[in-house]
């Protein structure tokens, strides 16, 4: 457990986040298939860690590969696709407690569709999971958006490695859109041909790449925390290194939202944003959507609460499957600093108290984001952070990053 208290706040920090874990491990992918690219500016997150040290696993000469990717969720996902077409090895791919009660059977259903051989080792749709690469002849598939997008752009990674590329129905309502935009745009420029019209995506297979040297845009997902900071703040700015506003990263919706909260945002040359204090004046009362971007719902009910904002936050159904259920561990974690909160399967309703309640010890969960997000209250009042390191999931640097700010962290 970490103690968090406002030294001296300063007047301004130049924070430097790594890359985006999602454009990172989307490329990590796409560098095993296609051995020409160089990717910079990788993410130091412990995802892409896992992601990498798996990849390297696949030049194991053993007759099965053993996996274990902990409680990283992208990795699971990307790695299930991909084994399945690296032809001819066996694989055994398993995570954490947590990763085995995380659905997949969305997505292993529309692989074995394409002619995967997949078999599950304990409870039928969950990992751990017995893969047999081969080489996929089919190029069809439906698959549902409304569970996670992940598992669309796990099929759209491995679709130009396909002999006939693929052709992929996405049913429902997609959640996250940006993220299967996201995973498009990163096929685009390494040279990958698609057509998108509607629910309908069709990807044309590639055989190599041209050498391409990538440059990964640091993690908007990590740089909501200081827009958080910013907003409760009186004047403090922050000045975030290699962003820009026009992002692949749907977390760069951050502008249009923390406007409500009173931040600005100027780009300063190509790769610089400076987040400050615009306004101390705002609503009663805010109604965000966040299908699209559900990685910021905690964020921004901690800001809300911080600020005395009643809220109502919708398009949060993903949030169950994530490292926790996330709904129910920001209910917990509101109520005990005095908020009144209700919660179901996709939405959240917050009405904030007159005072907070001091001195609070915020649980976890085994959740990074639910550390981050509750820690921007230290500029309001003390506050108690258990199981701090996991934050190393998407954010090593974090606690050090805090201490530029000015707040002393104690153990």
């Amino acid at each position: 457990m970490i103690s968090l208290m406002l030294n001296q706040l300063v007047d301004q920090a130049d924070i430097q986040i790594t890359g985006s874990k999602s454009e990172s491990n989307r490329l990590l992918v796409l560098k095993h298939l296609f051995k020409n690219l160089e990717l910079l500016n990788l993410s130091n997150s412990d995802d892409t860690q896992h992601l990498e040290s798996a990849l390297k696993r696949f030049d194991d000469s053993s007759e099965i590969i053993e996996i274990d990717v902990e409680h990283a969720g992208t990795a699971m996902r990307f790695l299930t696709a991909l084994c399945a077409v690296t032809d001819s090895q066996t694989f055994i791919l398993k995570g954490s407690q947590r990763m085995h009660n995380r659905p997949i059977s969305v997505l292993v259903d529309a692989l074995r569709t394409l002619g995967a051989d997949i078999s599950y080792l304990e409870k039928d749709g969950f990992p751990p999971l017995k893969i047999k690469g081969l080489t996929l002849k089919q190029d069809k598939v439906s698959i549902s958006g409304a569970v996670s997008s992940q598992y669309i752009s796990a099929l759209m990674l491995i679709a130009p490695k396909l002999e006939n590329g693929l052709h992929l129905q996405i049913e429902d309502q997609l959640t996250s859109k940006p993220y299967v935009e996201m995973t498009l745009q990163i096929l685009n420029k390494i040279g990958v041909q698609y057509e998108k019209s509607g629910d309908k995506i069709n990807i044309h297979p590639l055989k190599e790449v041209k050498p391409i040297a990538f440059h990964i845009e640091s993690d908007w997902s990590s740089a909501s925390y200081f827009f958080s900071f910013v907003a409760i703040s009186d004047d403090l700015k922050i000045k975030l290194s290699n962003y820009r506003q026009q992002s692949l990263q749907g977390d760069a919706q951050l502008i249009k939202f923390y406007q409500k909260f009173g931040v600005g945002v100027e780009q300063i040359g190509d790769k610089q944003l400076m987040l400050y204090k615009k306004t101390k004046v705002y609503p009663d009362f805010l109604k965000f959507n966040l299908i699209e971007t559900p990685d910021l719902a905690q964020t921004i009910a901690v800001t809300c609460l911080a600020l005395g904002i009643d809220c109502e936050l919708s398009g949060l159904k993903t949030l169950k499957i994530k490292e926790t259920d996330r709904l129910i561990a920001l209910k917990n974690e509101l109520e005990k600093f005095g908020a009144e909160v209700e919660i179901n399967l996709s939405q959240l309703k917050m009405k904030t108290p007159s005072v907070l309640n001091s001195d609070v010890e915020v649980y976890t969960y085994q959740d990074h984001r639910m550390a981050m997000a509750f820690a921007p209250l230290t500029l309001l009042i003390p506050i108690k952070i258990k199981d701090e390191n996991v934050v190393s999931k998407s954010y090593p640097n974090f606690w050090n990053d805090l201490r530029k700010l000015g707040i002393s962290i104690k153990s």
